[in-house]
């Protein structure tokens, strides 16, 4: 797609932006979902078309990937699959939060449908993967240099327009490094920033049209930095004003829109999380959500943003339980929410928006009190 070509969605969007139905949140639970503790749905991507991107775990604890479409409302919206190979084991891990269940885990989807995503074999081994509607056949991503031992291999976190991937490999000594590949997907561009000892790209919206990619390093002292990938393989670092310089602190991009804006959380000296916006030109604007917490691991954690600069995520209060917010610039006023049904217990997620689509759509997911995972659809 051309800039005229982006130019011509963008004012479809806007027009059809200004039509949009009043604020409602629908939660949604896959088929085949398990209903027990750690089982359940997650909404984690939602394209222009609406169709949510997500994936579950059954009762035996194995992960699927779905897609849903028209508000994912009834079990025919529904499409699931799995990526040839992955793993069918229980081996007693958390599904949702690191992502360490075998199966097929899925994180990106564009405007054509297509997915990225990765799977855990039987070994436990990494390998990400790409495919396309009717989501029958896939393509299997290796990065050469990544290692084949368990909890080792590709992780392909990212697609744009144009179907090219981004994510991170761990090599044979449990190093992470980023990459990047384009259809038909046979080379491989592996890539650190400098004093970078573990690269990390930012899941789901960390790679742009422009072929930019974002995300987090970690130097040999702990501490985080942000950076930006330019196509041409440019890396700018960059650290925000107020960011911790210990480890464990510092500068972490969620993701970046194609006018080339990051966003994401800083974490300072006290542990606290805080928002920012990092323009093209580099220059950062930071906010805090109302009733955002000031202790250890609380604060504002952005996780999406669209290309009209509207944000979303989640805050954590200073009883330590999970909200959700979305914002707009000049990123003065906040609307603040909760799914249905989400956990008010600080041990459990709550409420995790993930990204918005540039119809202010956003897809997400809660736990419960019982701690069951749920999909949620937040339509503004």
């Amino acid at each position: 797609m051309n800039r005229l070509q982006l130019c011509k969605v963008v004012s479809v969007v806007l027009l059809a932006y200004g039509l949009a139905r009043a604020q409602h949140i629908t939660t949604f639970e896959a088929p085949g979902a398990g209903t027990s503790s750690g089982q359940g749905s997650s909404g984690i991507s939602i394209n222009l078309e609406g169709a949510v991107l997500g994936f579950y775990a059954d009762s035996n604890n194995v992960v699927h990937t779905f897609v849903c479409v028209a508000g994912c409302t009834s079990p025919s919206t529904f499409t699931t699959f799995e990526a040839p190979g992955a793993g069918t084991a229980d081996i007693g891990a958390n599904c949702f939060v690191p992502q360490t269940c075998q199966g097929t885990y899925a994180f990106s989807n564009n405007a054509f449908g297509v997915i990225a995503g990765f799977y855990r074999d039987s070994s436990n081994v990494i390998h990400g993967y790409v495919t396309a509607p009717p989501y029958t056949t896939f393509t299997t991503l290796n990065e050469p240099d990544a290692g084949t031992g368990a909890n080792q291999g590709t992780f392909a976190t990212n697609v744009n327009l144009e179907g090219d991937i981004a994510g991170n490999y761990t090599d044979a000594s449990g190093v992470s490094h980023g990459f990047v590949t384009a259809p038909p997907y046979t080379t491989f561009t592996s890539f650190d920033p400098p004093g970078s000892v573990f690269t990390l790209t930012a899941e789901v919206l960390g790679i742009n049209l422009e072929g930019a990619v974002t995300g987090t390093y970690f130097d040999a002292s702990g501490v985080l930095h942000g950076y930006v990938r330019a196509a041409n393989g440019t890396i700018t670092e960059f650290n925000v004003m107020g960011a911790g310089t210990g480890s464990g602190q510092g500068t972490e991009p969620s993701g970046i829109n194609d006018l080339g804006v990051i966003m994401g959380p800083y974490i300072d000296s006290n542990g606290v999380f805080h928002g920012y916006v990092r323009a093209a030109n580099g220059d950062v604007t930071t906010f805090e959500v109302p009733g955002s917490g000031t202790g250890s691991g609380q604060g504002t954690e952005p996780e999406g943003n669209n290309l009209f600069g509207l944000i979303t995520g989640n805050y954590i209060d200073s009883s330590g339980v999970n909200h959700g917010f979305v914002t707009a610039p000049p990123y003065t006023t906040f609307t603040t929410f909760d799914a249905p049904g989400a956990s008010k217990n600080p041990a459990q997620e709550g409420t995790i928006p993930t990204t918005p689509n540039l119809f202010g759509e956003i897809a997400g997911f809660l736990q419960d009190a019982n701690g069951v995972f749920h999909g949620f659809l937040r339509t503004p």
